[in-house]
């Protein structure tokens, strides 16, 4: 099932260029922090179907492209989606990821200025133990002076070395 996005977020953000990997999602006024920017959208699948679209394993730098919702719902942003999924990375992000009865939405954590880029912490998980080669796979750019070097979530408070 594809959800398509209901109310238009033009007035709120643009996407262009960004310094800490490839397009980025840009205040295009000032957010107030609470504030609901967008809604994560895309295909809803199985993870199953998600993990043979995307094989994180059979490249170097794979794109985040599937949200979870919980255990039998994946989003894929790349078949449907919408500006969120050019919303990057960032260890201290200005945004957070909230479910909201299923729906993920991307909201505010502080009062954004226009201009500046929206990030959220993605806490990626993979099954099993981490190994050596994700830290460059899902190395993290966002340039953050409490960067933990990775997209991973952190497991027991350690991140993937």
């Amino acid at each position: 099932m594809i959800v398509r996005q209901t109310k238009p977020t033009s007035a709120l953000i643009v996407v262009h260029e960004s310094p800490i990997h490839g397009r980025g999602v840009f205040a295009a006024r000032r957010i107030a922090a609470g504030k609901r920017i967008i809604e994560y959208l895309g295909e809803r699948i199985a993870p199953v179907e998600g993990e043979k679209r995307y094989d994180d394993d059979g490249v170097d730098h794979p794109h985040v492209l599937l949200f979870t919702v919980d255990e039998h719902t994946v989003i894929d942003g790349g078949s449907g989606g919408n500006e969120a999924i050019y919303i990057n990375h960032s260890c201290e992000p200005n945004c957070e990821a909230v479910d909201d009865d299923g729906r993920i939405y991307i909201e505010a954590l502080r009062d954004i200025k226009a201009g500046e880029e929206l990030t959220y912490d993605y806490q990626l998980e993979r099954p099993g133990r981490y190994l050596a080669s994700w830290k460059e796979r899902y190395r993290c750019r966002c340039g953050a002076p409490t960067c933990r070097g990775t997209m991973l979530a952190p497991r027991n408070g350690k991140s993937a070395d």
